[in-house]
């Protein structure tokens, strides 16, 4: 990797996957720049062909992260703007924010996301906004959001109700703002998993299953995540229509082909990049 985040470690972990880490000790707090620089990072991700899954943690030993830097969006009502033109102002940062997390669900490649130790408020807007979620046994959540005198905006109240089909545990928890912990995350269908260990394991995990993706068909992989998010957000009828469309371009892959080729013959496939690259060994120049 030859580009220098200020904010983040990126590498890549193995063949088609890589590892993106917060890094702002001490407890990666998001400011501006850094949330702008998550979204940098997705989208430029987003179109390497080398890439096939990215996994989203942290560098720190017992922190994801602790969500929203309070001093920085503190600044945010310093303004002497009229109280119009101060919400108009508002509102676009708002909106800005919360397009830079949905960033994570708007990458067409699978992000898997492994928390531990401090995972809350901010946390949880990002990992809703991943495709799978693991977490070590030591985690702790928190919608904080109530806490600190708002209601949570950029993406949380949206997307957890649809991710754990529990309206009245989603909204004890954020009304509440209490803290629980990684088995009742898994409980009511917050996570995948719950991972023995720490920051080392979760991670190990969360890069082991990543591996398992990385080696099926992209063409495959790109469209389920595609037709499952489309499919969140529409009626069966328009995702069964929708789905026959999108397959009748995506069935005519050299990788249905291939994949069918390695089954019969119990071979593992050798599966093409999505776009043109600069080697069979080049890898992503993030």
């Amino acid at each position: 990797m030859d580009k220098q985040w200020k904010y983040h470690n990126v590498k890549q972990a193995s063949r088609g996957v890589l590892l993106v880490e917060f890094n702002r000790p001490p407890v990666n707090a998001f400011n501006d720049s850094m949330w702008k620089e998550l979204r940098s990072i997705i989208d430029e991700i987003a179109t390497s062909p080398e890439i096939r899954v990215i996994v989203l943690s942290s560098t720190l030993d017992k922190v994801f992260t602790a969500g929203l830097d309070l001093n920085a969006q503190s600044e945010l009502n310093s303004s002497a703007l009229d109280p119009a033109r101060k919400a108009i102002q508002l509102r676009d940062h708002v909106l800005d924010f919360q397009d830079a997390i949905s960033s994570l669900e708007r990458c067409q490649i699978p992000v898997i996301c492994a928390m531990y130790g401090t995972s809350v408020g901010l946390a949880i807007d990002l990992a809703c906004a991943c495709d799978i979620r693991i977490a070590s046994q030591n985690t702790t959540f928190g919608i904080f959001e109530v806490n600190v005198g708002l209601a949570a905006d950029i993406g949380t109240l949206q997307r957890l109700p649809k991710i754990v089909g529990n309206e009245s545990k989603v909204k004890e928890l954020a009304l509440t703002g209490r803290k629980f912990d990684a088995p009742e995350a898994k409980e009511i269908g917050f996570l995948s998993d719950v991972i023995n260990g720490g920051r080392g394991e979760v991670i190990a995990a969360a890069l082991e299953m990543a591996k398992v993706i990385a080696s099926k068909s992209p063409i495959a992989v790109i469209g389920t995540k595609h037709l499952l998010n489309h499919a969140r957000d529409h009626t069966v009828e328009e995702g069964l229509k929708y789905t026959a469309t999108w397959n009748a371009s995506m069935l005519q892959s050299v990788d249905t082909i291939t994949a069918m080729k390695a089954v019969m013959s119990k071979q593992i496939p050798n599966f093409p990049p999505i776009g043109e690259s600069k080697s069979p060994n080049s890898k992503a120049k993030l």
